[in-house]
């Protein structure tokens, strides 16, 4: 057993799971919820493709997703850093469940409406963007700095995971037995992290050292970030990266050349099956100039997607995707130990939440930018054109924020 434990941490650093009960307690919860948001995030786009046949209204969809996201992304941000994180994630996560509540009695209704999707989903992700500063402010708190690298490695395994199975799981489970099943599941596993949370102890309310109203509290946050050329530039590198090179709304008219249902789910797991390859190795702390590693990563992430435009078959498109998504996890893991690393506590929260915006904005805009353009031109030529295109921005980002590219990360 300790042979097979220390073979493990030559890979994979798990040693944080013995010795922080918070953390372990956390990463469980989150872990089962966000499988079932994968589920979930399989559903909604299927669910609308199957009902108008039209790549552009899962592309708005998506639309419709982000502009609340955007408002409470930020406010989240300015929450968790004045109230109690622990607090804002129950409060959140129940929200959540009672959405997904809705999306089951819809899915069950003997004509789902359309109309309802366009307003609980969008309504889950606003209260997304109050949970996730929670979240990443809060690991901060209960994990001590020499475990940042460890957690970074830990949160890939963990998304890629759980972006492997949920998909795969979501794709089978609706050709197998219908949506009311699928959301019903995503609704299980609110519970569980909800209990989860429940569980944990001694958890601190931030720091105060402002007494600032919500405008002036985001201002300084803002400020802070964009005072730090580094910092921007993990923001400015992921957003065009996935605004241009995420083809993730053109799935379920892909799916449909391929077989159908579990063929989505295939295409949704691929990348993430990329990712958690990548998550396995623990060598990432020795290599120390984060922003060249995170620009890297971003080019030949961008590259992959025009191989899978290009792509004559199935299994070489999911070859490509596979890679996509290692590329995605290897500026992932350098992106979280950065903001770690270099963020003051007191800011964590708000320029969280200007993280998220980063992060998933750029995918949402993505889906919608690959929609418009698959309706003007055709899956293929949106799928390539926004690979070169991510390639060009990326290479114009180093250029303009040499600070980023030089960053290197303290001892």
């Amino acid at each position: 057993m300790n042979r097979l434990y220390k073979t493990m941490k030559h890979f994979l650093d798990i040693s944080i799971f013995r010795h922080n009960r918070n953390f372990r307690l956390l990463y469980i919860g989150q872990c089962v919820s966000f499988f079932g948001t994968m589920v979930t995030s399989v559903a909604l786009p299927y669910q609308i493709y199957h009902q108008t046949h039209s790549t552009l209204m899962v592309g708005l969809l998506s639309l419709a997703q982000l502009l609340p996201l955007l408002v409470t992304a930020l406010l989240g941000g300015v929450l968790a850093d004045k109230h109690h994180r622990r607090t804002l994630l129950l409060i959140s996560e129940f929200v959540l469940a009672v959405g997904c509540i809705a999306l089951t009695l819809n899915a069950y209704a003997d004509h789902p409406s359309v109309l309802l999707l366009f307003l609980v989903s969008p309504l889950m992700s606003a209260v997304n963007g109050l949970h996730r500063p929670a979240l990443e402010s809060i690991v901060q708190q209960v994990v001590s700095k020499e475990d940042y690298a460890a957690v970074g490695a830990l949160s890939t395994l963990k998304y890629s995971v759980c972006a492997i199975a949920g998909p795969a799981l979501g794709g089978l489970i609706i050709d197998r037995f219908d949506l009311v099943v699928t959301y019903s599941i995503d609704f299980l596993t609110f519970l569980i992290s909800l209990i989860a949370l429940w569980m944990m102890t001694q958890v601190p309310k931030p720091a105060r050292t402002e007494d600032l109203s919500t405008w002036h509290s985001l201002k300084n946050g803002f400020k802070y970030a964009f005072s730090r050329q580094e910092l921007v530039g993990t923001y400015v590198v992921d957003f065009v990266a996935m605004i241009f090179g995420m083809p993730m709304a053109l799935f379920p008219a892909i799916a449909q050349n391929y077989g159908g249902a579990n063929t989505l789910g295939l295409l949704y797991s691929a990348p993430a099956v990329g990712a958690l390859l990548i998550s396995f190795f623990n060598g990432w702390k020795h290599f120390k100039r984060h922003g060249l590693a995170i620009a890297m990563a971003a080019a030949f992430w961008g590259v992959s997607i025009i191989g899978f435009g290009l792509a004559s078959n199935l299994w070489l498109a999911l070859g490509f995707l596979v890679l996509a998504g290692g590329f995605d996890g290897i500026s992932g893991i350098y992106r979280m130990v950065m903001w770690n690393e270099s963020v003051s506590s007191e800011y964590r929260g708000r320029l969280a939440g200007i993280e998220m915006i980063s992060y998933l904005s750029g995918p949402k805009l993505g889906d919608t930018e690959a929609g418009l353009v698959a309706a003007a031109f055709g899956i293929t030529a949106s799928i390539v054109s926004g690979g070169v295109l991510c390639v060009l921005a990326v290479g114009v980002c180093c250029f303009y924020l040499p600070k980023f590219r030089r960053y290197v990360s303290s001892p």
